[in-house]
């Protein structure tokens, strides 16, 4: 019958998505999208179309950006990846390599017209910070540029993936760029190189199998997960320089060291050992960004 199309035909369609959304990782969306919409709104005040646009487009786009081109070209030290074909990143076959980018570029493409559009010319400097960003998603992970293998500059880099929707935010939205704001910001900056950097311990025998260098196999695991304490603690030092109540938000780097200090003197051989720790990081994410928000309330009703 025209028309008709046989159940595995299905099936494999429906696999083909399960998989590109699957390396887009959803579990992280929010760490991405929460920054830009929270720094928008809270200096706006307002949800409107930008606030709406900006939301989706780092919701998922990004995420399908930044996570399925890294995806795509980690393929090969992947499959010495136990950790790979789940939550924390597909094992992507590659006849869905060349669907993954482009349904990043497809999903991406209008959203970023419409937010260039909506910013208009007013904040000129907000499309500054967007290129930066994208210019950061693609840099880690793409031939060429493949920052991901910089050992340090990995983490920086991995970190503007964060922090630059906040800052993309505040550019759109016209906010003032103060001394606590900076603090705030810095600290982000400095939490989001050591959450990089404690991730990587995991992986540092499959990433040396694979010829990948990382901050991790540079430095050692029980090196790198020093220096994530070390600037899990700067940061949140720098949360006692913000606005009240931000400096209640120096308390939330203890679940993090919590986390990562049974690790601080791992082997390299043992390093896949620190995974229960980054599995416990993912849950103490969700918990800390609850907290995070009560703060930010806070905050706005005492402005």
């Amino acid at each position: 019958m025209t028309g008709f199309e046989p159940p595995r035909t299905r099936n494999g369609a429906r696999h083909a998505i399960r998989q590109v959304i699957l390396s887009s990782r959803p579990i992280s969306w929010i760490n991405t999208a929460f920054p830009f919409a929270a720094a928008y709104v809270l200096t706006t005040g307002d949800v409107d179309a930008l606030f709406v646009v900006g939301t989706l487009f780092f919701l998922i786009p990004y995420n399908l950006l930044m996570y399925g081109v890294n995806d795509v070209y980690d393929y090969e030290s992947d499959l010495r990846n136990p950790r790979k074909g789940g939550a924390e990143g597909a094992l992507l076959d590659p006849g869905l390599h060349r669907a993954v980018v482009w349904a990043g570029v497809v999903t991406a493409a209008p959203l970023l017209v419409a937010m260039l559009w909506l910013a208009g010319t007013s904040h000129p400097w907000s499309w500054a910070v967007l290129a930066v960003s994208l210019f950061a998603v693609f840099a880690y992970s793409v031939p060429g540029l493949r920052f991901k293998e910089r050992p340090l500059l990995d983490s920086m880099t991995s970190s503007t993936h964060f922090v630059s929707p906040a800052v993309y935010g505040l550019a759109a939205a016209g906010a003032e760029f103060t001394w606590p704001l900076v603090a705030l910001l810095t600290a982000f900056f400095l939490w989001g190189m050591a959450s990089h950097a404690f991730g990587a311990v995991q992986d540092v025998v499959p990433d040396r199998d694979g010829g990948i260098a990382s901050i991790a196999t540079a430095f050692g695991a029980a090196a790198t997960v020093r220096l994530a304490l070390a600037l899990w603690t700067a940061a949140g030092l720098l949360m006692l320089a913000t606005e009240w109540p931000g400096p209640l938000a120096a308390l939330l780097v203890a679940p993090y060291l919590w986390a990562a200090w049974p690790y601080r003197s791992v082997t390299d051989a043992a390093s896949g050992e620190s995974n229960r720790g980054w599995r416990h990081f993912i849950l103490i994410n969700y918990l800390v960004g609850f907290a995070v928000t009560l703060l930010l309330i806070w905050w706005a009703m005492a402005r």
